[in-house]
């Protein structure tokens, strides 16, 4: 019984730890066309989408030379983010939901705070 019950306490402290962590981190607006915006926040390995008040973990995926691509298999959002904007789908769907989005730093042209370390977008 107290095995079980370390266990469980384990499991519950360890899920309260990532949400913390993720609560903790910065936060980036992106602002698009049509007035559409989405938040993100997390690593470059994970990052946490709000997209019209609900929020979905995306994992960073293998894209193509000159961009970062993170999914959510389950609900169908991709972002997909290149080194002047970034553009949000849903692959279920097979619809944009939001195109050319850029973070107050992309507009005077630096990078985005999530993948200024990431390749391809490493500054020298």
């Amino acid at each position: 019984m107290k095995k079980n019950l370390l266990i469980a306490s384990l499991a519950i402290s360890g899920l309260l730890g990532s949400a913390t962590a993720f609560a903790s981190e910065e936060v980036s607006t992106w602002t698009c066309n049509e007035s559409k915006q989405f938040k993100t926040s997390g690593t470059m390995e994970k990052v946490r989408l709000t997209w019209e008040s609900k929020t979905f973990d995306l994992k960073r995926e293998n894209s193509l030379p000159g961009s970062l691509r993170y999914k959510n298999t389950t609900t169908g959002h991709d972002l997909v983010v290149l080194g002047n904007k970034a553009m949000l789908f849903n692959i279920k769907s097979g619809t944009r939901l939001a195109d050319f989005c850029q973070t107050a730093e992309m507009k005077t042209g630096k990078l985005p705070h999530l993948f200024a370390d990431a390749e391809p977008f490493t500054q020298n």
